[in-house]
């Protein structure tokens, strides 16, 4: 198979009646283990990394991984910017060869969020890269430093961000959020279902970790396309190395390393399975 566009991804999903699993990934081992779940399953899956894991991961290392984890894949797989930042960092990833790229502008005013993005549009075109841009407010943040609230996307404005900005899947706001949950959120499904029968893109849902295996379905069958799973990765990960360093094995990097993959591994065939198992009320 191959590195492929995102869009086709959530097309393929659109005609399934499916989503696609965004998998959030921050060092080679959780690379290694995303792909062996989707290949073991033989299902597409996007691979991300948001901007404020690269502190932790630099973006010169980690993207050209990515994106040659991706071509040499047995399945299909999609890599993406997730929560860019700066133009800076979405013209990087372009050019190690992303090809989905998403501009964060989501706690701007309305119209300054569409004039960014647009620009972010305009960029990604010349790559022929597929653009995903956030309205509303989606609780928490990537690394768990800040907290801007909870504030579902309206509607109405949904329709007019995505015909002015030309983005190719809209990331909505229906009482989701990044991080760890406390207990399991409560969807604003009639929000979902309202936005999906006036926009005609694909609609994605951040802040997967925590969510119901039952309304993940219930989100995809109302037009959820693309699904991010970030913490829920991390945290399956950590637990398999302290599980591993907790035994009375002796200990060396080979198998520590394995442990990592095996982590992020469970945890992304898990969710690809939930994923593409059909919502029944």
């Amino acid at each position: 198979m191959a590195l492929v566009k995102m869009k086709d991804l959530l097309k393929r999903a659109e005609e399934k009646n499916i989503g696609c699993g965004a998998f959030s990934v921050g060092n080679m081992e959780m690379v290694k283990g995303a792909i062996r779940a989707a290949e073991e399953l033989n299902t597409p899956i996007i691979l991300q990394i948001a901007e404020v894991r690269l502190k932790n991961s630099p973006l010169h290392l980690m993207g050209p991984m990515m994106v040659q984890a991706a071509k040499e894949a047995k399945v299909d797989v999609a890599v993406h910017l997730d929560h860019g930042l700066t133009f800076e960092t979405v013209d990087k990833a372009l050019e190690f060869g992303f090809t989905s790229v998403m501009l964060d502008a989501s706690t701007l005013p309305f119209e300054e969020n569409i004039a960014k993005v647009k620009t972010v549009v305009e960029k990604a075109r010349k790559h022929g890269a597929t653009v995903e841009a956030e309205l509303g407010l989606v609780g928490g943040s990537e690394d768990g430093s800040c907290d801007h609230g909870i504030r579902c996307t309206d509607p109405d404005d949904a329709v007019v961000y995505a015909r002015e900005t030309g983005i190719d899947a809209l990331a909505v706001a229906i009482g989701n959020a990044h991080g760890n949950y406390p207990v399991a959120p409560t969807l604003a499904f009639d929000v979902l279902e309202k936005i999906h029968e006036k926009v005609d893109i694909p609609l994605v849902l951040h802040g997967g970790s925590g969510i119901t295996d039952k309304d993940f379905q219930r989100a995809i069958s109302l037009g959820i396309r693309k699904v991010n799973i970030a913490t829920a990765s991390f945290n399956s990960l950590t637990a398999h190395v302290e599980k591993y360093m907790a035994s009375t094995d002796k200990h060396n990097f080979f198998d520590l390393n394995e442990a990592m993959v095996q982590g992020t591994y469970e945890n992304v065939k898990r969710h690809i399975l939930v994923f593409n198992e059909p919502y029944q009320a």
